[in-house]
């Protein structure tokens, strides 16, 4: 394992984020252009100070085809970006990344939040029992927090998971305010993004909550995590977190390791197959885990295959 942001760096200059109101449903195509412009802003600002990586990072984000709901320039970066027609969409995938994910190699989690919107797209085809039943479905690349180093000592306690916990739950009520309660939502947290996802997880307000490359989520069970949500559980046969110890210490007052396995039965989660993928591979096209999220996605659980 490389990690991709173990090196320190001077902290790049860029503007506060965008003022923005409350966001509707009616003013989505305003708030996109606020942070649109955020990012022009933060990309020149970047390629001042010269560091031209973060400068084409930033400009890209600031395409007139990019839909953010969210963008913080500042530091390692924060943005949520929505794929698909957040409006209209029936059903709503929020991805939570694990480690070593920043605006610096967002280009990566952005790829398989792409991945899945077009395994969604091709699922949703009108089936012949359904003929006239369009089943849209959006897709929401969080990266609203200060991701652990994969190689470092933060990666293996939940510290970074309880400062993003407000975060997720702060972007998700915020997410049911646009979008209201009739869509299916579900979070889709990979890695250390489980842990996240499990910190975040007691009342909130989520359909699923599907947990891909697990090293634990900090409690014991599937119960433990508060959830009216259907918690999923899924592990390639080739991903190295099967062989992470499944333990939680306390260390000198800290924290350390995350807990039962989430696909073992003691944890209680509903495990469906990954196939023999490793631990970025569960979006990967073609893959059976990439399929089998996107019937958790849709709601066609009874088509999810088993492990």
């Amino acid at each position: 394992m490389v990690p991709l942001s173990a090196a320190t760096r001077p902290e790049i200059p860029a503007p506060a984020p965008a003022a923005l109101g409350r966001v509707t449903a009616a003013t989505l195509d305003e708030t996109y252009a606020a942070n649109r412009a955020n990012a022009e802003e933060a990309s020149r600002m970047a390629a001042a100070h010269g560091d031209r990586a973060r400068a084409a990072a930033d400009r890209a984000m600031a395409a007139p085809s990019r839909n953010l709901l969210a963008f913080d320039g500042r530091g390692s970066g924060r943005s949520a970006e929505v794929l698909g027609d957040l409006a209209q969409a029936g059903r709503i995938a929020v991805l939570v990344p694990g480690s070593d994910t920043s605006l610096d190699t967002y280009d990566r989690f952005r790829a398989t939040a792409t991945h899945l919107r077009t395994e969604l797209t091709r699922q949703s085809v009108p089936r012949s029992t359904h003929p006239t039943e369009p089943r849209p479905a959006a897709v929401v690349a969080w990266l609203g927090y200060e991701t652990p180093g994969t190689i470092s000592t933060t990666v293996t306690t939940t510290g970074r998971a309880e400062q993003a916990a407000p975060r997720l739950r702060e972007f998700i009520r915020r997410l049911r305010d646009i979008v209201g309660p009739g869509p299916r939502l579900s979070l889709v947290c990979h890695s250390y993004g489980s842990v996240v996802c499990g910190r975040a997880a007691p009342g909130l307000d989520v359909d699923d909550i599907a947990l891909v490359g697990s090293p634990g989520t900090g409690v014991d069970s599937a119960e433990d995590l508060h959830t009216r949500a259907q918690v999923w559980a899924a592990r390639g046969s080739d991903d190295w977190v099967g062989e992470v110890p499944h333990v939680r210490a306390d260390l000198f007052g800290v924290t350390v390791g995350f807990g039962t396995d989430p696909v073992s039965p003691a944890f209680g989660a509903r495990v469906f197959a990954a196939g023999d993928g490793g631990h970025s591979d569960y979006l990967a096209p073609g893959s059976v885990s990439l399929t089998n999220l996107a019937r958790i996605v849709l709601g066609e659980t009874s088509e999810v295959t088993h492990a």
